[in-house]
C-alpha cells in the first residue's frame, strides 16, 4: 500500500513538473512574434514608399515636388533593399552593412531636396529615430 501511494504521488509530482513545460509549448514567445512590418520569415520588411512620403509630409511640411522627389527615393531604397535581402551571396553581416549604405545614400539624397527649417525638423526626426532604436 505504501510503495502505491508513493508511485501516485511521484507521478502526480512529475505531472505537476511537466506541465508548466508543455504550455510554454503552446504559446508563442514574446520576442519571436512578428510585428506587422515583418514578413513570416520574421524578416524586417520597408514600410510603403508612400506612406513614408506621407509621414515625412506632415512632418516636414514637403511640396509637391518634394513629394515626388522623396517618393522616387523612397522606392528605389526599397527595390535595393528587397534585392539585397535576396541576395544569398553575401553574409549576413555583408548584408547588414550594405544595408547601412542604402540607408545613408537614402538620408543625403533626401537631405539635398530639403530647405534649411525643414533640415531642422529632419535632423529632430532622425534624433528621435535613433533614440527608438537604442531604447528597443
Amino acid at each position: 500500500m505504501f510503495k502505491q501511494c508513493l508511485l501516485v504521488l511521484i507521478a502526480a509530482g512529475l505531472i505537476l513538473i511537466a506541465a508548466p513545460f508543455a504550455a510554454a509549448q503552446d504559446r508563442p514567445s514574446n520576442d519571436r512574434q512578428s510585428s506587422p512590418l515583418q514578413n513570416s520569415a520574421g524578416r524586417h520588411l520597408s514600410p510603403d514608399p508612400a506612406l513614408r512620403v506621407q509621414k515625412l509630409t506632415a512632418g516636414l511640411g514637403l511640396s509637391s515636388d518634394q513629394q515626388s522627389k522623396v517618393k522616387d527615393i523612397f522606392e528605389s531604397e526599397h527595390s535595393q533593399m528587397e534585392s539585397l535581402r535576396q541576395d544569398a551571396s553575401l553574409s549576413q553581416h555583408d548584408r547588414y552593412l550594405k544595408s547601412l549604405e542604402i540607408h545613408a545614400r537614402t538620408h543625403a539624397q533626401i537631405r539635398g531636396l530639403l530647405d534649411s527649417a525643414q533640415l531642422e525638423k529632419w535632423d529632430g526626426m532622425r534624433a528621435q529615430h535613433r533614440q527608438a532604436m537604442q531604447n528597443r
